[in-house]
C-alpha cells in the first residue's frame, strides 16, 4: 500500500475557547498529507463548542490541560470509550499562531506522532 492510498489520520485539538491554542494546532495541520485536523473548545462562549461529533470523528484527540480532559469526561465520557486523549500541558497564555506556541505544540506532538510527520512551517 502506498503512503497516499493510507487515510489521514483525525486529529482533534481541544481548549477552552477555540481561538488560540486549538485553532493554532489545528492550522498546524492545514493541507498536511497524512493528518486531517479539527479543533474545538470546552466552554460556552467557544468560536465552536466540541460536539460528540467531534469526539466521534477524532481518532487522537489532544487537549491543551487537563481541565479540558475532566470536562469532556464529565460531558462525553461514551463517547470517549477507546478514544486516546492526550493533555499536551499548554497553558493559556499565546495568541493566535503565537510562534513560541507553534514550537512548544511541534515539541509536545513530536512525543506523540511520529517525528517526521510533524509540520516544521
Amino acid at each position: 500500500m502506498s503512503a497516499e492510498s493510507i487515510p489521514p489520520r483525525q486529529l482533534l485539538f481541544i481548549c477552552s475557547q477555540n481561538r488560540w491554542r486549538s485553532l493554532t494546532a489545528e492550522r498546524l495541520f492545514d493541507g498536511h498529507p497524512h493528518y486531517e485536523a479539527r479543533s474545538a473548545g470546552t466552554e460556552p462562549g467557544a468560536r465552536v463548542r466540541v460536539t460528540a461529533g467531534h469526539i466521534g470523528w477524532a481518532d487522537v484527540i489532544f487537549v491543551m490541560e487537563r481541565r479540558h480532559t475532566d470536562r469532556l469526561r464529565e460531558k462525553f465520557a461514551a463517547e470517549l470509550t477507546g478514544k486516546p486523549v492526550v493533555c499536551l500541558r499548554i497553558p493559556d497564555k499565546f495568541q493566535f499562531l503565537d510562534h513560541v506556541l507553534l514550537d512548544l505544540l511541534r515539541e509536545r506532538l513530536r512525543q506523540h506522532l511520529p517525528p517526521e510527520t510533524v509540520p516544521e512551517r
